[in-house]
């Protein structure tokens, strides 16, 4: 096996040995399962780029250089053909989608089989750790494997085979792919959004419009960002976006058309069909998280006097994409909703059974101004696969979906997740959001290092480097216990709603609050004086006992701070409640940060305020 970045900058020889330049590319054709080495990029004389067939002119080639069959006044020039991609501008570096990952990946090298003294195929693409350490220099690869071999964690290869390569950053239109080789195209539209929330921004709307318009429709209606399901939408032209719209079940283009500017908006829906714009125009008439808002005016109804038989001619004239059915809903003559139906009791029935025989008349309803989060939870309370939507007459004004009711748990429990400090399933991947999720996790060390500054010069030089720190090491006890606050006050937000009968009063949170302040912040004074007992024994050398009164101010401002953190939680708790009744979200994490200022800027009061008399403030 051989690599592109060890062919990549060799030196290209002749017949006669004379170096004609180096290595630049490797053209495949991709018409193949594993595609073939067609082409030979190199840079000539005067770094002039040619290009040669690699069956017509290539001799030998190793890592180190590559052999031509003749001399270079023989050799004939060659263009890219239409089916065929170069492997180093095409796709190494680049973003792929791996579709049987269902992931995007970078290309940090390609893998190549040398199958006989010539020929070369290309195997995939190596998107793991070892590639991008090979592409630096070889020798770091080296010496990662033998780093993780010595510690028990081999570093195996990452390679995605070429049939699961999808080139995103390239219009492969013209080029004819392999039979075997799946593209998005193939892919269930909640992967397709999946994979394009992923991509470079400057590649979304490249990808978004390869897809056809049915495509676009699913896709569009699983993005889980609003704002770049609108800004995708926002780059196509009036008619593409409007069509899309009309492909998109009416809950879904209703959401969609929520986010566009009224102008644009406008435009689109008049573009639409009289049936299409007066659907989503019915659902946008409701208030925002509500059932009206999320519900679908597709619905399977017949006349409560109907029989088992007209139910099914019903479905079967239905279109082929008609919102999922799982009920039959009878209605009145005023059109009130007075049953329901499942498809199992259709399918068992007789013809000529009247659906009035089979049909449940004890039925959870909504309203369409009902809170959204709770008719979900009664879908899943009542396990319902749809649940009917009626107005003040009960008539049926449509059904919210369990698909959903879902999205609507998943957003409110990423919505708590926020709250609380943490990040939704799927929300954060890769390493600068592993590097993200690390600071957030630990600002405190952070804070910490500029208490730590804070307190040098607040002490005016009174103290040595040692007694500075001596005297921090408190602070970082007080700063991890402030953000513990913050965790306790989030906590019980999320579980204790203010309207439920059994939720704790604010003046029960607040003596708990109190309470904990108390008892961790003379938890924290116990520790120091047990530290400053053991620095006084005389097994400690005596040119340490002038750091036991740095250690007892500190510990003592450390206590201070922590009972004002935890005696501050009704405070944040107000603050949560009261935004969250203006519908607005809080981060956790800010929430934090400023805990752990205050926190800090309490220790470092009470830092100077015992210390004066000490004589240790300068």
């Amino acid at each position: 096996m051989i690599y592109l970045s060890q062919l990549l900058g060799n030196p290209v020889l002749d017949a006669d040995g004379e170096k004609v330049g180096t290595v630049s590319d490797l053209g495949i054709a991709t018409g193949e399962v594993f595609p073939r080495i067609t082409s030979l990029a190199f840079m000539g004389p005067g770094r002039t780029p040619i290009m040669v067939s690699w069956r017509k002119f290539v001799d030998t080639y190793d890592e180190h250089e590559v052999h031509l069959k003749v001399v270079s006044t023989d050799l004939r020039f060659s263009f890219l053909q239409p089916d065929e991609v170069l492997l180093a501008r095409d796709i190494l570096n680049k973003q792929i989608v791996d579709t049987h990952g269902m992931r995007v990946v970078r290309v940090n090298d390609l893998k190549l089989s040398d199958t006989s003294s010539t020929q070369l195929r290309l195997l995939g693409a190596e998107v793991g750790a070892r590639g991008l350490l090979r592409s630096l220099h070889p020798a770091l690869e080296r010496v990662a494997l033998r780093l993780a071999r010595t510690f028990g964690h081999p570093l195996p290869e990452r390679i995605i085979a070429w049939s699961y390569m999808d080139l995103v950053e390239r219009d492969l239109s013209n080029v004819k792919l392999s039979v075997s080789h799946k593209t998005l195209d193939d892919m269930h539209p909640a992967d397709i959004a999946d994979i394009i929330e992923r991509l470079d921004p400057r590649l979304r709307g490249q990808v978004f419009a390869q897809l056809d318009d049915e495509q676009r429709a699913g896709a569009m209606a699983e993005f889980d960002d609003d704002a770049m399901a609108a800004e995708l939408m926002g780059n196509m032209n009036e008619t593409d976006a409007s069509r899309m719209l009309s492909e998109m079940d009416p809950d879904d283009a209703a959401e969609l058309v929520s986010e566009l500017d009224y102008d644009k908006a406008e435009k689109l829906l008049r573009l639409m069909g009289v049936q299409e714009q007066r659907a989503i125009r019915q659902l946008l008439g409701y208030r925002e998280n509500t059932a009206g808002r999320i519900m679908t005016s597709e619905v399977a109804t017949i006349d409560e006097g109907a029989t088992v038989a007209d139910a099914v001619a019903l479905l079967r004239g239905l279109d082929e994409d008609f919102e999922a059915v799982r009920y039959v809903y009878l209605t009145d003559g005023d059109g009130r909703l007075s049953g329901v139906v499942t498809l199992n009791a259709l399918i068992v029935a007789e013809g000529a059974t009247r659906l009035s025989e089979l049909a449940t008349q004890d039925l959870v309803t909504a309203s369409p101004e009902d809170d959204q989060e709770d008719v979900a939870e009664d879908i899943a309370k009542y396990d319902l696969l749809a649940m009917p939507v009626v107005n003040d007459e009960g008539r049926l004004l449509g059904i919210v979906t369990v698909d959903d009711a879902l999205d609507v748990l998943e957003e409110e429990h990423a919505e708590d997740l926020r709250v609380a400090g943490g990040a939704a399933d799927g929300e954060d991947s890769g390493h600068a959001s592993a590097l993200i999720w690390l600071v957030r996790r630990n600002a405190w060390v952070a804070l910490w290092a500029i208490g730590v500054l804070a307190l040098a010069f607040v002490v005016g030089g009174s103290l040595g480097l040692g007694e500075t720190l001596v005297a921090a090491i408190p602070l970082a006890v007080a700063l991890v216990l402030a953000d513990d606050a913050v965790s306790y006050v989030t906590n019980f937000f999320i579980e204790h709603d203010p309207d439920d009968e059994d939720s704790p009063s604010m003046i029960g949170f607040t003596f708990r609050g109190l309470g904990l302040g108390v008892a961790l912040g003379a938890l924290v004074a116990l520790i120091v004086l047990a530290l400053e007992s053991v620095i006084a024994s005389p097994a400690v050398p005596a040119s340490l006992d002038g750091l036991g009164p740095v250690l007892t101010t500190g510990g003592a401002a450390a206590a201070a701070s922590t009972f004002f953190s935890f005696s501050s939680s009704p405070l944040y708790l107000a603050v949560l409640r009261s935004r969250d009744e203006r519908n607005k979200e809080t981060s956790g994490f800010t929430l934090s940060m400023v805990a752990m200022l205050l926190a800090a800027v309490v220790y470092l009061v009470a830092v100077v305020a015992l210390a004066a008399p000490m004589g240790l403030v300068g």
